[in-house]
């Protein structure tokens, strides 16, 4: 990705807090208000006894106490209630971004976007497949990683190149395991706009590294859509008449095998296949259409 500026701290604070839902944020400035604000009260000096030496440290020390709370108790409400419409709007920005390029007609729509709206997108897309993201930006010291996917008690690394031009090397694949391997993840995904080169795909088999290229982001994009649209599409349930659902009978037992689904791991089509070795030879199961890329399977019905 693009080198990121040097940000203050402030600036990081507020895009840790921006992270995190904007009700939860919401409910954070409520309660460091209600924190800070009984040490926002000027301590009596009559209540301070001792020797002088100490009398002195104790009164610099709660005024110090007030003098920080005083502040404290308005600008932390105040950044959290930043960090909550900051929040809110990336969560519009992310839904309209989604459904901006899913409407695009092929996967270079993915080009027309910047760095940090490739990221956004790759992780809504992740986010509308049940993972929690967690958004680190790559610019720390964990090899370039840019988002962590969170399902259950299972961690995934996620790196994103919106390289247009060059494909990704086996560098980034390599780099990317090592990282894994020192953070524990179970398994990790390298996305491009663009391809990967030949090493970099021999490096991933066999690995638990899952590369998605240009036109596997765009189908995981469009997907992410439906998915988005689907709850809203409510249908009528149609009034069927005994002998209509004794003919319908039939279809609704073929349709869990014979529907196409998508693969877990990519969210690419999937196709059926037999086993043709192993405990499993003869057996028909789902593979992902981007084999050697993917791996995922699921076992047919």
């Amino acid at each position: 990705m693009a080198r990121r500026k040097k940000s203050s701290g402030f600036e990081d604070m507020l895009d840790l807090l921006a992270m995190l839902p904007w009700w939860i944020c919401v409910a954070l400035a409520a309660a460091s208000y209600f924190f800070l604000h009984p040490w926002a009260v000027v301590p009596p000096t009559a209540d301070i006894a001792g020797r002088p030496g100490d009398m002195m440290a104790a009164v610099v020390q709660k005024g110090l106490i007030y003098g920080l709370a005083s502040i404290g108790q308005y600008l932390l409400p105040f950044m959290c209630l930043i960090a909550a419409a900051m929040s809110a709007w990336r969560r519009k920005q992310r839904k309209a971004l989604v459904s901006t390029v899913a409407q695009a007609q092929d996967a270079a729509a993915l080009d027309g976007i910047s760095w940090r709206e490739f990221e956004l997108l790759v992780g809504e897309a992740y986010r509308l497949q049940g993972y929690r993201i967690i958004e680190l930006g790559g610019n720390g010291p964990d090899g370039g990683v840019d988002l962590v996917l969170l399902k259950g008690s299972e961690k995934f690394l996620v790196q994103c190149k919106q390289w247009k031009a060059q494909s990704v090397g086996v560098a980034i694949v390599r780099e990317l395991y090592g990282v894994m391997a020192a953070r524990g993840a179970t398994g990790g995904f390298v996305v491009t706009s663009g391809r990967y080169s030949n090493d970099a795909q021999a490096f991933a088999r066999g690995r638990n590294i899952t590369l998605v290229d240009g036109p596997q982001l765009f189908a995981m994009v469009q997907r992410a859509r439906q998915s988005m649209l689907s709850p809203r599409t409510e249908r009528a349930p149609a009034t069927v008449t005994k002998p209509q659902a004794a003919v319908a009978a039939a279809p609704s037992a073929v349709a869990p095998s014979t529907a196409q689904p998508a693969c877990p791991r990519c969210s690419a089509a999937m196709e059926l296949r037999t086993a043709r070795q192993g405990t499993h030879a003869g057996k028909s199961f789902w593979g992902c259409s981007t084999f050697p890329g993917c791996r995922g399977t699921l076992a047919a019905a």
